[in-house]
Order: C-alpha cells, then structure tokens, then sequence
C-alpha cells in the first residue's frame, strides 16, 4: 500500500486540501493516508478541521506569540523530522504558497520522499509580490516531482522554468470541490451555525450584499485609506445596496477600516468569519470586492463577479476569462467599476454568467486516480 502524509497548517490550505485527505482516505485499499498540521494558525486552522471532520494524526501545534517567518520556517523543518521518520511516507503533499508549504517540502525532499505540490505552478513572476507566498510557491516547485497544477496557464508557468511536462498534471483546483461540498453543508436542515444565524439577523434582503475582504500586506498604509475612502462612497451612492466586511485582525487593517467606515448606515463591519459562514455570505452576496486569492477561484462557481484590490495576480486565467477585474487600490477605479456593475444588468450578466477556469469540482478524483497508476 502506497502511504500518503498530507501536510498543512493555514485555513486556506485546509480548505483545499480537506477535499483531497478525504479523497484520499476513501481508498484505503489503496492507501494508508494520514495528516501533519503545522498549526501555523490555529484558531481558524481548527474551524475548518471541525467542519470537515478531520482529526489529524500529527499536530505540530506551532503557532507562537509575535512569530516571524525566521523561526517558523526553521520549526516546521526541524519539527517535520521526527513525523518524516516516524511515518516514513511515500508521498507528501503540500499545497500552494504559504510559509508551512515551503518548509515542508524541503523538509520531504530531505527524507527522500516523493514530493507533490497541489495548486502547482501560480506565478506573478515578482518575488516581492506576493511576499512571501511568490518566493514559497517558487521554491516547492523546485523540489516537487509531482505538480498539480490548477490550469494550463499554471502548467505553461512550470514549463518555462524548466519542469519536466510529463510530471505536471492539469486537475483544476481542488478549491472548487471544497466549495460545493461546503456550500451544500451549510444550506442543508441539519446544519446548524450561530455565526450563520447571526449573519441572518444583521442582513437586510430588500438590499443587494456587497462581500469585502482585505488583508493583503502590500495594501497596508495609503492602499486601505484608499479602498475605505472608495467603500464609503459606494455606500452614500448606492443606498439600496448593503456592504458587509469581516475585518481582519491585523491592526494596519483594523486601524484605517473603523476609522473611515465605523457608524456608516449601510457598511457593517463585523469580525472574521468561520469558512462555513463565509461560503454561506458569499452565496447570498451580489458581488465581492477582495484582494484574495482563493474568493477569485471560488465566486465564478457562485456566479458572482469579483473586483479584486491587486495591481497583478497569479490568477490571470479569471482575469482573461472575465469573471474577476482587477481594480487595485484605486479609489475612482474601485467607485466606477462596482457603479457598473450596480447600475448595468448588462455588465453584471456578462462577468456572473462566465464559465469558471478553475474547474468542475472533480479535482482531488484526479489527483487520487493519477497516484493509484503509478
């Protein structure tokens, strides 16, 4: 039997890669399939364990007071030794672009493990841009041997920097099936949560939900005066429309958002949201402001048009498809193109009704089906 360690330690990463350890567990002819968490975030990384139902095996429980990315690389390595010995996998998967994926694939690559990087090859080509998640996603792929990537353009990315074609396989994103198993969880009878039931309280249907997220470093400062001054016109402008913002915890987020947006009728400013209660907002949602990476992936599913606050993105597949727009941190850019999107059914129909390049839902079965022939 071939054995599989699945490795993550951030909310986004175990959102995609939920899917996926419970792919893989379905097969257990096939495989003995276990779970290293290095709780990188471990409030928000426990949320998703306990909405997927996953009890991990290994649970490095390393999230500190005032971390930085020097000792938290140098932990997950030397951490992941005694899991890499105790297990001895044949396989490790990895995923995306955070600090923990990084690590851990070199500590994989180190214990001569078969490396494989789920959500292979998304490129800005800007080290510094995102940081530090283009410079994690830039070397994982150096010491993969399997990539997943999410698309042909991810693919065409791996190529050019030398990667053999026959290890990389296009799955689309297992994000989309994380989605749609999600979004039929939380609309089903029996489930049951108080943030969604507090959502319900707060909103108003007679007006159309404008979603916004934001937390991106490289818009901390001017970039979020400039995006609050922006979503305090759209409110006054638009007073059938209601915005709600789960607001980030980080204090240069906290800081400008309260002080330009706190008491305005039609903005509500609420705290982050569990992933079930923020799949459930998106849904009901009109259209989504964000600088995230995973709601460009996710919302096309929903049909839901994004304006997404980047000046670049490592998913221009959305971008040339037309169901994201990228807007950056300027104000006037961010006010007209939402006016258009509020104002003309045409516009609106055209960015909501577009086929989502990231997939169908059918992403981990590839990846499980391609294991199994090795």
């Amino acid at each position: 039997m071939k054995k599989n360690l699945i490795i993550f330690g951030t909310r986004p990463e175990a959102i995609k890669m939920a899917p996926l350890v419970k792919a893989f567990k379905k097969e257990k002819k096939e495989f003995i399939t276990k779970v290293c968490i290095t709780a990188q975030h471990r409030e928000m990384l426990d949320q998703v364990l306990s909405f997927f139902e996953i009890d991990p095996d290994y649970d490095l429980d390393l999230m500190k007071p005032n971390q930085n990315l020097f000792s938290l690389t140098a932990d997950i390595i030397t951490n992941l030794k005694a899991v890499l010995e105790d297990f001895k996998p044949d396989y490790v998967y990895v995923h995306g672009d955070t600090t923990t994926t990084m690590a851990s694939s070199i500590a994989a690559f180190y214990s001569g493990a078969v490396v494989c990087h789920v959500e292979a090859g998304l490129r800005t080509f800007d080290m510094k841009s995102p940081f530090p998640e283009e410079m994690n996603r830039s070397v994982t792929g150096i010491v993969t041997n399997i990539h997943f990537a999410p698309t042909y353009t991810s693919k065409e990315n791996l190529i050019k920097e030398n990667k053999k074609a026959e290890s990389i396989i296009v799955t689309g994103n297992t994000v989309i099936d994380a989605l749609l198993y999600s979004v039929k969880k939380v609309n089903t009878n029996v489930f049951k949560d108080v943030e969604i039931e507090n959502l319900k309280k707060i909103l108003n249907p007679q007006k159309r939900l404008i979603l916004v997220t934001g937390h991106r470093r490289e818009n901390h400062g001017k970039g979020f005066i400039n995006i609050c001054n922006a979503l305090n016109t759209i409110a006054t402008d638009h007073k059938d429309c209601q915005i709600i913002y789960p607001v980030h915890l980080n204090p240069n987020v906290q800081k400008p958002v309260y002080k330009l947006l706190d008491n305005i009728d039609n903005i509500k400013l609420i705290p982050p949201l569990s992933y079930p209660a923020f799949v459930w907002l998106m849904e009901k949602s009109y259209l989504i402001i964000t600088d995230s990476g995973g709601v460009q992936e996710e919302a096309p599913s929903l049909g839901k048009p994004v304006l997404v606050m980047r000046n670049t993105t490592e998913r221009p597949e959305a971008v040339d498809a037309g169901t994201v727009l990228l807007v950056g941190t300027n104000t006037n850019k961010i006010i007209n193109e939402t006016k258009k999107l509020l104002t003309h059914k045409d516009s609106y129909l055209r960015m909501s009704k577009l086929h989502n390049p990231y997939g169908d839902g059918n992403a981990c079965k590839k990846i499980v089906e391609y294991i199994k022939n090795i």
